[in-house]
């Protein structure tokens, strides 16, 4: 029998009212609907390694109880997979080794996105923070990001009450040494240090740093995953016996002080956003709470020096660690060798919960001895007489470069091996719980016999993430970051709903009441945008006073104010002016003008502020409450007669918050659901390019590649180019076309070996059916009556 398409599958089992056997599920693009959602599979398991007494039988297990392991464990259990989650330690299940903190940018995309699929990071996240803010507020919304300061031990223990109290899933302490496999290739479960066997036909790692995990303090070191942690050995041994390649990365944290021994008169306060920002999209876990304070101090020449006459101690610098560190958290004395000329560095102290007195020191990571690090902290601003109640150290740990994934995140050497986050390559808690939660979804879908989902890259942070470390041979920790995606402006916090939770409804991880949630939202928000595409005003005479100038230009002030290197800066406060001379006279005005470039020039009444015009004037007549006047004054563009709601709002500067001081605003819109209208609006151009741009390019992009290609023998490509291609081995153009070592003249030379090929199998097609057809004629004249009576 023929492989049939997977539509026409579905059709077959429609037809006949029978299952469906597919032999080796694999993976296929899914964007907004499931094709597979109608095809029924029947799956039985034929053991190799028949299970014995005492030994166990799950669907899926998941090796690893962190952000990973539990939206991997989740996912699969709440879609009906009976799923063991196996760690080391089931009180460190969720923890935060380092900072306790998630979110910031690109970061805060991928727990959107995680949330919208139906995970739960967002939803802890919001219950436990300490503190919470919105970073890039002045730039656009493709960059802007929230990010929450949490309480260590609270998120913690709220997963592991909701990963405990979750049907289908159970947790063990074990520390797993071997993969079994069954004769095909294929994974049959697990094997622990103890002699434990745990049978499923899908296993998930998320080792973490544990690894053969080695923690170093100056020249000292110990086998450990974390401080205080016990590393995992065998494991590594077992995959390399498979034939999959391994290597070592490096990562670090700072030391803890204790709040009680720091003069916080020497810090600059660095509190949270009045008006909270939410990372899950479900209201129900919406919980206000008192934010605290974190704050801010700075790197002295004192520092500097006590770090650069005692580089030599450091493992990196001392020579005896060469694994590589993440490149975008660098320990503190990589920025003071690499950024000579800076005289100092900024570092945050940030408290790691509410009932405990460490604050973490974010930036002042270190490898360096116990001995040094204590009056190395005593050189900074605040820090004089601390106490420190943790020492800083670094970790190396092994890893399994991500090519030897596919984008559904199974191995290719092994069906139903999964791998996801730090075993990856990857950095951070938000990119190992987006790992997760996809892996999570593909297991407990392979272990029904499903195909597998595929996020691709324009549709997702998270499918961005996955694309780049299964396609490119990555030898660095890996960092999301928004510079990473080429999509981000359809890519934002705000509409990762509208990207993926339909797909998450479909699967079956979001419920029917968040579904009604979802739908309701959506169904306001096109009824708002519609509605401002009808409401017109018209334009108003009455200019406004010059009080009211005041006001507009302050606030302009603030606004560009709150720009900075770092999305810690504190706008300081200011007495209001009273009269438009007495703004340009204070000191605030200057810095202002000092630090961005602008200028007040009083003659002709012209501010420049950042780059954008105010034209004020003097006027006599009261224009407050005119959406006209404010709307000219802050955009420097004319109102016509007849104007919409819609085209003031996608005048610069004029925010949703301005129809509602006018009274034109929706009291029944959330205020998420005014910035999604404020930005489809006035971003519309922007959005609808971009959408085009997608359009064109996604036929030649998701053009599929198979397997069984051999690249080698394409003498036309480059020789760098068949050696990577035959290595990571693609699944389609688009992918190739990111492959390191391909250039724009190989993909041009493969798209034209492929139509070659296509066009040779056509025409060999074409043959066979002439062919074909041709001996059906003859066989068909031969017994014919009149060829009998010539016979004859």
């Amino acid at each position: 029998m023929r492989d049939l398409p997977i539509d026409e599958l579905a059709a077959v089992a429609a037809t006949f009212a029978c299952a469906v056997v597919v032999r080796r599920p694999s993976s296929v693009v899914c964007r907004r609907r499931l094709s597979s959602s109608s095809v029924v599979v029947v799956c039985r398991r034929h053991w190799s390694n028949p299970p014995g007494i005492g030994d166990e039988i799950y669907d899926v297990i998941v090796v690893g109880g962190g952000h990973a392991g539990c939206e991997a464990a989740l996912a699969s259990a709440r879609l009906g997979a009976k799923t063991l989650l196996l760690t080391l330690n089931i009180d460190r299940i969720a923890w935060q080794p380092c900072n306790p903190a998630v979110g910031g940018p690109a970061k805060s995309q991928l727990v959107h996105e995680v949330d919208a699929l139906g995970g739960e990071m967002g939803k802890i996240t919001d219950r436990c923070y300490l503190q919470k803010r919105i970073l890039n507020t002045s730039r656009g919304p493709a960059v802007r990001a929230l990010r929450a300061q949490t309480d260590k031990r609270e998120y913690a223990m709220t997963m592991r009450s909701v990963v405990e109290n979750t049907d289908n899933l159970s947790i063990r302490e074990a520390m797993v040494t071997d993969i079994i496999l069954g004769k095909n290739d294929n994974v049959e479960g697990v094997r622990t240090f103890f002699g434990m066997n745990f049978f499923a036909p899908s296993v998930v790692l998320t080792t973490g740093t544990f690894m053969s995990g080695k923690i170093w303090v100056g020249r000292t070191s110990m086998a450990a995953g974390r401080a205080g942690e016990a590393a995992s050995h065998g494991l590594t041994e077992n995959l390399q016996a498979l034939g999959f390649e391994t290597d070592r990365l490096k990562t670090g944290t700072p030391a803890r002080v204790d709040i009680r021994t720091v003069d916080f008169s020497k810090l600059e306060p660095q509190p949270g956003d009045e008006e909270v920002g939410w990372f899950t999209f479900d209201p129900e876990f919406h919980v206000v709470r008192e934010q605290m304070c974190c704050y801010l101090t700075r790197t002295t020449k004192s520092t500097h020096d006590l770090i650069r006459e005692n580089l030599h101690e450091t493992p990196t610098y001392g020579g005896w660690v060469e694994a590589k560190g993440p490149r975008y958290c660098p320990s503190i004395e990589d920025k003071v060798v690499r950024f000579k000329d800076k005289e100092s560095h900024q570092i945050f102290l940030e408290p790691e919960g509410r009932t405990v007195p460490e604050l973490y020191v974010q930036g002042f990571s270190t490898g360096l001895p116990e001995r040094l690090q204590l009056p190395m902290l005593k050189t900074l601003p605040g820090l004089e007489n601390c106490t420190m109640l943790r020492p800083a150290y670094a970790v190396e740990y092994d890893y399994l470069p991500a090519y030897q994934c596919s984008r559904s995140l199974m191995t290719k050497k092994i069906q139903g091996l999964f791998f996801s986050g730090q075993i990856n390559g990857t950095t951070g808690y938000e990119e190992a719980a987006a790992q997760g939660i996809i892996s999570g979804i593909n297991a407990a879908r392979h272990a029904d016999g499903k195909y597998l989902i595929v996020l691709e890259r324009e549709s997702s942070y998270i499918g961005t993430l996955i694309d780049d470390l299964v396609t490119k041979d990555l030898r660095e920790p890996y960092r999301m970051l928004t510079s990473r995606s080429e999509h981000r402006m359809i890519l934002r916090a705000d509409n990762a709903d509208s990207r993926l939770t339909p797909l998450g409804h479909e699967i079956g991880l979001i419920d029917n009441r968040r579904w009604k949630l979802y739908q309701d939202k959506q169904s306001r928000i096109a009824e708002e945008k519609k509605r401002l595409k009808t409401v017109r005003i018209s334009e108003q005479a009455c200019p406004p006073t010059s009080s009211h100038l005041v006001e507009i230009a302050t606030h302009l002030a603030e606004t560009a104010d709150h720009v900075s290197e770092t999305h810690y800066h504190q706008p300081k406060s200011h007495p209001t002016p009273e009269t438009p001379s007495s703004i340009l006279r204070t000191p605030r005005s200057r810095a202002f003008e000092d630090r961005r470039g602008g200028f007040w020039d009083w003659s002709g009444f012209l501010v420049v502020v950042m780059g954008f015009n105010v034209v004020l004037g003097c006027f006599d007549e009261v224009g407050r409450d005119d959406l006209a006047s404010d709307v000219t004054l802050l955009s420097n563009q004319p109102v016509k007669n007849s104007s919409t709601l819609e085209s003031l709002l996608k005048k610069p500067h004029i925010e949703y918050k301005l129809l509602d001081k006018h009274g034109f605003g929706n009291e029944c819109l959330s205020k998420i659901e005014k910035e999604c209208v404020e930005i489809d609006i006035k971003y519309e151009g922007f959005i609808i390019r971009q959408q085009q741009q997608l359009q064109q390019m996604v036929h030649k992009q998701h053009r599929p590649l198979s397997e069984d290609l051999d690249y080698n023998s394409m003498t036309t490509l480059s020789l760098e180019a068949r050696e990577k291609l035959s290595k990571v081995r693609p699944q389609t153009i688009g992918q190739a076309s990111r492959v390191g070592g391909v250039s724009p003249a190989d993909i041009t030379a493969l798209i034209i070996i492929l139509e070659s090929n296509r066009r040779q199998t056509q025409e060999q097609r074409r043959r066979e059916m002439m062919t074909s057809v041709m001996v059906e004629s003859v066989k068909e004249t031969s017994e014919s009556p009149v060829a009998e009576a010539l016979s004859s």
